[in-house]
């Protein structure tokens, strides 16, 4: 995944408290620590463009700090906008009808 990808999930809004963090794995897997490896394990984060809800606890925030390189944490209100507006982007637009004849003068 790339760069520009990564930052996608990085919304605009300002980051408010929120009861539920939504935690997006999104830098793979291979060629990480061990540590690291039982922490998205235990974060049940198995592959990349996953997303996960927690609690907003110290617990979970320190496994997220631990490997916040691999991980997006967005809180409930980012999650539901970038869903709708994945959700807008996947809707049903009108067909493009293209005419190879020639205009008539």
């Amino acid at each position: 995944m790339s760069m520009n990808a990564f930052k996608a999930y990085k919304a605009c809004v300002p980051i408010a408290y929120s009861p539920n963090l939504y935690i997006t794995l999104v830098r793979g897997i291979p060629g990480t620590r061990k540590q690291h490896r039982k922490t998205l394990e235990a974060l049940r984060l198995g592959k990349c463009n996953r997303t996960v809800m927690r609690w907003n606890t110290p617990t979970v925030r320190g496994m997220i700090q631990q490997v916040k390189r691999l991980v997006v944490v967005e809180t409930e209100e980012m999650y539901k906008a970038r869903k709708e507006k994945e959700e807008a982007h996947r809707a049903l637009r009108p067909p493009l009808v293209i005419n190879h004849q020639p205009a008539s003068a």
